[in-house]
């Protein structure tokens, strides 16, 4: 359909998903440095793909698959290259042109370790619902029926509030 890159096509994509693009790749890396590198990676594979979008599905659509499999992929290169490296996890970075409300952030962490104990699968669709999409829309990204959905969020849903509800109260 867009046999041409169009910079303006690019950019108008790019400006309407960014915070969906970020707060996928967010769930799916360790932070601080892995979600913007991540986000990078999929504006990349967006631009190097855009003139294979034939139109059968929304822009936004095709944005989420694009966003959802480099995710994957990253995920499953780090699992690999995990067993051979250490990781410094007591380096923070934090912005300092932003104000931090700690109990926030704190929830957000807590959340985004219970999604961690997910499989692919769910940590996809939890990701997605979290984004405020529709089962339908889910479902045309995933290829999964939207009943089948609905089933998968309700245990998805529980099993988070089984993770997160001891630490909250602590």
């Amino acid at each position: 359909m867009y046999k041409e890159k169009d910079d303006n096509f690019f950019e108008e994509i790019l400006e309407r998903n960014k915070y969906k693009i970020y707060r996928i790749c967010n769930i799916y890396a360790v932070n601080p440095i892995e979600p913007q590198d991540l986000f990078q990676e999929v504006i990349f594979q967006i631009w190097k793909s855009i003139d294979k979008f034939e139109g059968k599905s929304s822009v936004d659509t095709w944005v989420y698959k694009i966003t959802i499999n480099v995710c994957l992929r990253s995920k499953m290169k780090f699992a690999k290259s995990n067993d051979k490296t250490d990781r410094f996890e007591s380096i923070h970075f934090t912005r300092i042109d932003k104000e931090i409300n700690t109990s926030e952030q704190e929830k957000f962490n807590y959340l985004k370790e219970c999604i961690s104990t997910l499989n692919e699968t769910d940590t996809s669709l939890i990701a997605l619902y979290l984004d405020d999409l529709s089962y339908t829309e889910i479902g045309v990204i995933t290829g999964l029926s939207e009943n089948h959905i609905a089933v998968k969020m309700k245990r998805i849903r529980k099993k988070l509030f089984e993770c997160i509800t001891p630490k909250i109260k602590c």
